[in-house]
């Protein structure tokens, strides 16, 4: 039986070179890459709200897919999901408190990461160290630095990394989005990013013991440790500071904009705007801004604004979520639902709706446009798919989000390196990395 070792060694990509998110490779240091018919080993790690939406892609895939290992810092949460997964996918993958055992395990070839935002690119950069292919749900990073980093443990581990903005597989969006850079709409110079949802009051955080099940330690991991508060680790992690989440700008933000940047064909902007605020339940624990406006404009002229209100339903757009691009000669609305195609005058020309159930607002989301997206991310392993999301795309998308997340902390308008996305002002770049908790940091 030809080993998998020896498949790579006597295949083409031997002797070729490997692109991968923006980098090149040759394809002798390319090890990861399997033979097109071959199985493919997988952990989740990660068995909250996001879970539910993987399990359409393992069912469908499950006689080339395996779930080894489904891992959660809370051993209520991973034996639900357990229950959830056989249920519907129809065996029992083992439990894992810390998802580093699957990491030692050779026969896994890949991970999946529905975790909190500060562990998204230190889970990744570990198991690029391991030898495995990454899925990261969005953001890609919890602050700039970290996209840099990843890029450099990219270069000595090159494996698949992509991330969880699903949208970049939607058929609707990919066929309208080649359209407007083929010039459906004339010239580009606005794109307007949107979300709006009416979460409710949280609870104010108060000190207290980890709740039964949690491994409260690994549910910090590379963040400096600090004492428990009431209901943060359900959620609220994402409002309590800024030690774990990164506000609805790295929660929500990251979708729309990436469908926005992608559409002007822009990378990294020359100015950051931002008006933002909290303006609901004044008295509750939510720490940072449940409204913003952010602005966004680029070398060439163009401009991308983002209008998030958290905690306020009025439908705006028509929709919770969504983006509009705007050109010299028409307008196209797109979201998770499809398209629709306006003339300069407004007169709609094509409307194509997407026949794909993807949740928009709904807490964890999943659906058919997450499955092909997943389903690209295994076609990538073997070779036989170019990624939808490489890390370099999905880095620039996130940091949009953190230069909004910036310039609110600082109250400041934001010039920023249009060659690299840094900002021209030493208050701000701060802000550029964290602090980690000692032993944790990265190694690039």
């Amino acid at each position: 039986m030809t080993t998998r070792r020896d498949f790579v060694k006597k295949s083409a990509l031997g002797v070729a070179a490997f692109g991968l998110g923006g980098v090149a490779f040759p394809a002798a240091s390319y090890r990861r890459i399997l033979g097109a018919n071959e199985r493919l080993t997988v952990a989740l790690v990660g068995a909250g709200r996001r879970f539910p939406g993987y399990l359409e892609a393992m069912a469908k895939n499950k006689e080339n897919v395996r779930v080894a290992y489904i891992a959660d810092v809370m051993r209520s949460r991973r034996e639900k999901g357990l229950a959830r997964f056989r249920d519907q996918v129809g065996y029992e993958p083992k439990l894992l408190n810390d998802f580093r055992k699957a990491l030692d395990d050779k026969k896994v070839d890949a991970l999946f990461f529905a975790i909190p935002d500060h562990w998204h690119a230190p889970a990744t950069w570990m198991a690029l160290e391991a030898g495995k292919h990454v899925y990261v749900e969005k953001p890609l990073t919890h602050n700039p630095r970290e996209s840099e980093v990843l890029l450099e443990y990219l270069k000595r581990y090159p494996h698949v990394v992509q991330m969880g903005n699903q949208q970049r597989s939607a058929p609707e969006t990919r066929e309208i989005i080649a359209e407007i850079h083929k010039g459906i709409i004339g010239k580009p110079y606005l794109a307007v990013a949107f979300y709006t949802n009416a979460r409710g009051r949280v609870k104010n955080p108060v000190p207290a013991a980890p709740p039964e099940g949690l491994d409260w330690d690994l549910f910090q991991g590379p963040a400096p440790r600090k004492q428990y508060v009431d209901n943060v680790f359900d959620y609220n992690w994402h409002w309590y500071g800024w030690d774990y989440g990164t506000a609805e700008a790295g929660n929500n933000a990251t979708h729309e904009l990436d469908v926005a940047r992608w559409a002007l064909q822009v990378d990294y902007p020359v100015e950051a705007e931002v008006v933002a605020g909290k303006y609901h339940f004044l008295d509750d624990g939510w720490s940072m801004y449940d409204t913003m406006d952010a602005t966004f404009r680029f070398a060439n002229g163009t401009t991308i604004k983002w209008d998030g209100k958290s905690r306020n339903g009025y439908p705006t757009y028509g929709s919770g979520r969504g983006t509009i691009i705007y050109g010299s000669e028409g307008t196209v609305y797109v979201d998770r639902g499809g398209y629709r195609l306006y003339d300069r005058k407004g007169k709609l020309i094509r409307d194509s709706k997407s026949k794909l159930a993807e949740a928009g607002t709904a807490l964890g989301g999943g659906g058919g446009m997450t499955t092909l997206h997943i389903e690209n991310f295994f076609e990538a392993i073997r070779g036989k798919a170019k990624q939808h999301s490489p890390i370099d795309e999905g880095g620039k998308s996130t940091l949009l989000c953190h230069l909004a997340n910036i310039a609110y902390r600082t109250g400041k308008r934001l010039k920023i390196d249009p060659a690299n996305g840094h900002i021209l002002d030493e208050e701000a770049m701060q802000l550029w990395g964290r602090k980690y908790e000692p032993g944790w940091e990265p190694k690039c």
